[in-house]
């Protein structure tokens, strides 16, 4: 039996939020390392700002970002799981389902979406929150076996600490630039 791989994707943004930069990374069921991809700086120019209003920071994380990155992954992840509810929105665009997980207490992706709870076995981390997109709810159950298989051993929320700050060492090299 294949191994689960996961992508967690995640961005950050930079110079008082005027550089947006998104990385993908792929881990084994162990989140393990198994491939990084980060993109190149995303600078919206005013023009952007006044074009997109309030819907740039979205077109910016499902198009310049959340695409491109997964097109890009040497190896396809069977799940990709996200923190940003934005990044949902590329469920529509690509075939790999993303999952966003977060801790009881955090906003809920706009809409009614299902929003379901793990457990770690034996209470080894604190119980979180999973939701998707609307169009993906009956894939809830299968999803929730993926994310339980990680979630039995390992953090689901800890990963994007690391992309954090790689994606920090990243910028600060000036890396794609």
């Amino acid at each position: 039996m294949e191994e689960l791989t996961i992508a967690f994707l995640s961005s950050v943004r930079f110079e008082n939020d005027a550089v947006i930069r998104g990385a993908a990374l792929i881990t084994d069921v162990q989140t393990k390392p198994l491939e990084f991809r980060v993109t190149a700086p995303v600078h919206p120019t005013n023009f952007q700002k006044t074009l997109y209003g309030d819907i740039l920071t979205e077109h910016i994380l499902v198009e310049l970002i959340t695409i491109p990155l997964l097109k890009a992954l040497s190896q396809k992840p069977d799940i990709v799981v996200v923190r940003d509810p934005l990044f949902l929105g590329a469920n529509e665009r690509q075939d790999v389902p993303i999952v966003r997980v977060f801790k009881d207490g955090e906003a809920r992706f706009t809409g009614n979406n299902k929003v379901e709870q793990l457990t770690s076995i034996g209470g080894k981390y604190e119980p979180i929150l999973f939701e998707t997109s609307k169009s993906l709810e009956a894939k809830l159950p299968e999803l929730r076996k993926q994310l339980s298989e990680v979630f039995s051993r390992r953090s689901l929320l800890e990963p994007f600490d690391r992309i954090e700050t790689a994606l920090q060492q990243v910028h600060t090299q000036k890396v794609g630039e």
